[in-house]
C-alpha cells in the first residue's frame, strides 16, 4: 500500500466507526427508511441541525456512518436529527421519491423542533451537500406558523452542480441514475433538482469543500459558487489538502470548521 492509499484508508475509517443508537425516532411514513433518528442533548438547544447523509444518493450508503458526528453535535449542545431517504437501487428511489422523502424529513423536524424552539440549520455531505441546498428552495424550509426558522445550510463537500456531477460521471454515472438521465435527456428535472440551475437560494448557504476531494472535485462546489452564490452571503470555505471523509469526522481539524460555520449562521439571524 502506498502513502496515497494508506491516506485514503485512514480518511474512510469514520464510515464504520462506532456511536450511540438514537434518543428517539421520528417516522415520517410506513417504510423503514421514513426515519429521523435524533440525538437530543441534556438541555435547551443551542439549534436543530438537519443531518444529510451522502453515498451518491446509492442505496448502499445508509444515515448510520453519520452517527458519530451526530454524538459529536450533540455534545456541542446541538439538537441532532439524521435524516434517511429513499436511494437509488431502492424501489421509488431517484426522482422524484429521494427528494419528496428528503422534504417531509425537513418538515417532521420543524415540527418536532417547535416542541423545543431553536433555529434549524441544515447540513449536508456530498450527495446530502445537494439535497440540503435543494431544500432551501423548497416549500419544507419556509417560516411561517409557529415552525423554527431555517437559518441557512452548510454543505460538506456538496454535489451542488448535478450536470457537473453528471458531466464527469461522478460514481459511474450517479447523478444521472437519480434523475433518470441526462441534463440533455430530462432538462426539466436537472430544472427543477439541481442547485446550480435554481439560482441563489432563499437562506444563505456555506459551501465547506477540501482542495483534494477525490471523490467530489472542488470543480462542482465553483461551479456552483460561479452560478448561484449570493456573494456577501454565502460563504466558500476551502480546506487545503483535506480529501472528502475527513469533513464528516468529528475526531478531525475539520470539525471545529463546521461547528464554526452553524455558529456564523446562527449569529447572521
Amino acid at each position: 500500500m502506498d502513502a496515497d492509499d494508506a491516506t485514503a484508508t485512514a480518511d474512510r475509517g469514520i464510515l464504520d466507526r462506532p456511536a450511540p443508537d438514537p434518543d428517539e425516532v421520528l417516522r415520517t411514513g410506513p417504510e423503514d427508511h421514513h426515519v429521523v433518528d435524533l440525538y437530543l442533548p441534556t438541555g435547551p438547544p443551542r439549534a436543530w441541525v438537519v443531518l444529510v447523509h451522502g453515498g451518491f444518493w446509492r442505496a448502499e450508503w445508509d444515515r448510520t456512518h453519520l452517527r458519530p458526528l451526530a454524538d459529536a453535535l450533540r455534545a456541542q449542545g446541538y439538537a441532532v436529527a439524521l435524516v434517511e431517504y429513499v436511494r437509488t437501487g431502492m424501489p421509488g428511489g431517484g426522482w422524484p421519491g429521494t427528494f419528496a422523502d428528503a422534504a417531509a424529513g425537513l418538515t417532521a423536524v420543524r415540527r418536532r423542533a417547535a416542541t423545543e424552539p431553536a433555529p434549524v440549520v441544515l447540513v449536508g455531505h456530498s450527495a446530502g451537500g445537494h439535497l440540503a441546498a435543494w431544500l432551501l428552495h423548497q416549500p419544507a424550509a419556509a417560516a411561517g406558523g409557529d415552525l423554527p426558522d431555517v437559518a441557512g445550510a452548510v454543505s460538506l463537500a456538496g454535489c451542488l452542480d448535478l450536470a457537473a456531477v453528471a458531466e464527469l460521471d461522478l460514481d459511474e454515472g450517479a447523478a444521472v441514475d437519480l434523475l433518470g438521465g441526462t441534463p440533455a435527456e430530462v432538462p426539466e428535472r436537472y430544472a427543477a433538482a439541481d442547485p446550480a440551475r435554481l439560482g441563489p437560494t432563499p437562506y444563505p448557504l456555506v459551501v465547506v469543500h477540501g482542495t483534494a476531494d477525490e471523490k467530489v472535485p472542488l470543480e462542482v462546489a465553483s461551479s456552483w459558487w460561479r452560478a448561484a452564490a449570493t456573494p456577501g452571503r454565502d460563504r466558500l470555505v476551502l480546506l487545503d489538502g483535506v480529501t472528502h471523509f475527513p469533513v464528516i469526522d468529528p475526531a478531525a481539524p475539520t470539525f471545529a470548521v463546521l461547528t464554526e460555520q452553524i455558529e456564523q449562521l446562527l449569529g447572521r439571524r
